[in-house]
């Protein structure tokens, strides 16, 4: 393997994952690159991992979620989104850029190491039939798959269906947003008994106001999973 390997790093040498310059490894980012994209460290926000000023200790929370109710438990993102974090998203749910999704897993594992609860169920947020037809792929879901590859988690790919898709405008408040999600999951009428009982995990590729996430979790609660929290790839902040 490791000669195998070497033959087609020879033809095929690693590039960055965003500017193709060539690097040590596949799936990384070059030091320009690392320096532009803004991971999250240190003191975070307990239920949806933006960043905090100060000592990290339990229980901290961002303006958003002192005044939204969460109906998870623990959240975590693994950056910004903005700069390289930004481009990374956006290449991997609109340019085919599947080759993102190792390097996004990975760095969601790490970020939700410290989440982790027992026996945890992957369970990515579904797209719409329609949008999933165009794209062909489900990012959340492939981000899903990625970090149970990393963990061993177990995942449930299906175990999530969205029933409806509102027509959303970028001038619509919080509120608006949230109700018209509200609803638009349900448990998979035969996949979604999984559910019950289990510690889910959802994951996504974006955080913003929290909409579609809330909605999911409600979905999974309904189901009777006995905790719900979320992970993503980026989380949009007000000063991003």
């Amino acid at each position: 393997m490791g000669l195998w390997q070497s033959a087609l790093d020879a033809v095929y040498p690693p590039t960055c994952a965003l500017c193709d310059v060539e690097i040590s490894h596949h799936g990384g980012l070059c030091g320009l690159c690392w320096a532009e994209t803004p991971f999250v460290t240190g003191c975070t926000c307990e239920s949806c991992g933006t960043p905090l000023p100060g000592e990290a200790e339990p229980g901290l929370a961002c303006d958003d979620c002192i005044t939204t109710v969460r109906p998870w438990s623990r959240g975590r993102v693994a950056m910004i989104y903005r700069d390289g974090a930004r481009r990374i998203v956006l290449r991997l749910k609109h340019s085919d850029r599947l080759d993102l999704v190792g390097p996004a897993a990975r760095w969601m594992a790490r970020a939700g190491r410290d989440i982790w609860p027992d026996a945890p169920l992957l369970v990515p947020v579904p797209l719409g039939r329609g949008r999933l037809l165009r794209r062909r792929y489900n990012q959340a879901a492939l981000l899903a798959r990625g970090i149970s590859r990393e963990t061993g988690h177990e995942t449930a790919l299906t175990a999530l269906v969205r029933v409806r898709r509102p027509v959303l405008r970028d001038k619509d408040d919080r509120d608006t947003r949230f109700a018209a999600l509200e609803d638009a999951f349900r448990p998979h009428p035969t996949a979604g008994g999984v559910l019950a009982g289990r510690n889910v995990v959802l994951v996504d590729d974006v955080i913003t106001t929290g909409a579609t996430l809330t909605a999911a979790a409600a979905a999974a609660l309904a189901a009777g999973a006995a905790d719900v929290r979320v992970l993503a790839l980026a989380r949009a902040t007000r000063d991003a």
